[in-house]
């Protein structure tokens, strides 16, 4: 029924700044076109390093950046030219195509105050024809969003097609993302009609086929199956997958199909052959200096960790 449970591991991305990071993982690297997932916080944010949680400039390709809240407020600024600022329950939905950079800072006065930031970010791979696409962005608003209530669940439905529900989030092929919140003892299947399908236990705990997973844990679904998810207590799921779109090879903060085409987006950030925001030009996180080569091909085979 499980291919495959994967914990999360701790990952720093700004100084202060640790991240729960869920995928890429090495025995599963994508779920669905799905590559990449962190989740972060719940943090307080004292005033005097909230600025040194900003995620400067930095660059993308092959891909789609989606940023969900789950509290607090973050800034998105980015090459196009786009100034947003994304509150909890919307979605802001950054398509890199053939090269985009984009910062995220920590701007709103009650973030500096102490708030509390919480966050999702996915990385959604493009297909092969869509790589080098011209970048784009749009935020949705939260009551742009189909959402569905019932006896012990809540649900956000966030990008795609899932129990009867279609987001107005364009996509470039067929997945779900959705946001589901569970009463304790409630019980809830998957969406069907998807090869690859994993579901993220970012609060609470659920029991699945007689075992109990946690918080920090992605589970991922043999094809095919449609398992009964019960929650153990209040929990917060989020849903996603979709069809495959073949292997990817991914290396810092670029996807792509073929290693070559990573080689030349280094190249073009150390160059500066990528813009900068506009509005917030005046300092970028550089390319790493690690001789690592992209990672990606054909996985090993899943198994049980």
């Amino acid at each position: 029924m499980l291919d495959i449970v994967i914990s999360s591991r701790q990952a720093e991305i700004a100084a202060g700044f640790a991240v729960k990071r869920i995928l890429p993982y090495q025995l599963r690297r994508m779920v669905g076109p799905f590559i990449f997932m962190d989740h972060g916080g719940p943090i307080s944010v004292p005033a005097t390093v909230a600025s040194s949680l900003d995620v400067l400039p930095h660059p993308h390709i092959g891909l789609s950046t989606v940023s969900y809240l789950f509290s607090g407020e973050v800034t998105h600024r980015d090459s196009l030219g786009v100034e947003q600022v994304i509150k909890p329950g919307e979605v802001n939905w950054m398509t890199a195509g053939k090269g985009i950079a984009h910062s995220e800072r920590l701007e709103d006065p009650a973030i500096r105050a102490g708030g509390t930031l919480e966050m999702i970010q996915t990385w959604v791979a493009l297909p092969e024809k869509d790589e080098e696409s011209d970048p784009s962005f749009r935020n949705f608003t939260s009551d742009q969003l189909p959402v569905f209530t019932d006896t012990g669940v809540w649900m956000r439905l966030i990008a795609g097609e899932a129990f009867g529900l279609k987001s107005e989030v364009e996509t470039a092929s067929p997945l779900f993302y959705l946001h589901a919140v569970l009463d304790a003892g409630t019980r809830f299947g998957i969406p069907q009609g998807y090869r690859e399908r994993g579901v993220y236990v970012a609060n609470g705990s659920v029991m699945v086929n007689g075992s109990t997973y946690q918080a920090g844990q992605l589970l991922v679904f043999t094809p095919g199956v449609d398992p009964v998810i019960v929650a153990q207590e209040h929990s917060t799921l989020m849903m996603l997958g979709g069809e495959h779109l073949g292997d990817r090879y991914i290396w810092w903060n670029f996807v792509s199909s073929r290693k070559e085409r990573i080689e030349q987006a280094k190249e073009d950030w150390k160059q500066g052959r990528i813009q900068l925001p506009p509005a917030d030009n005046e300092e970028y996180i550089p390319l790493p200096e690690t001789k690592s080569k992209p990672a990606g091909g054909p996985p090993p085979p899943n198994a049980l960790s």
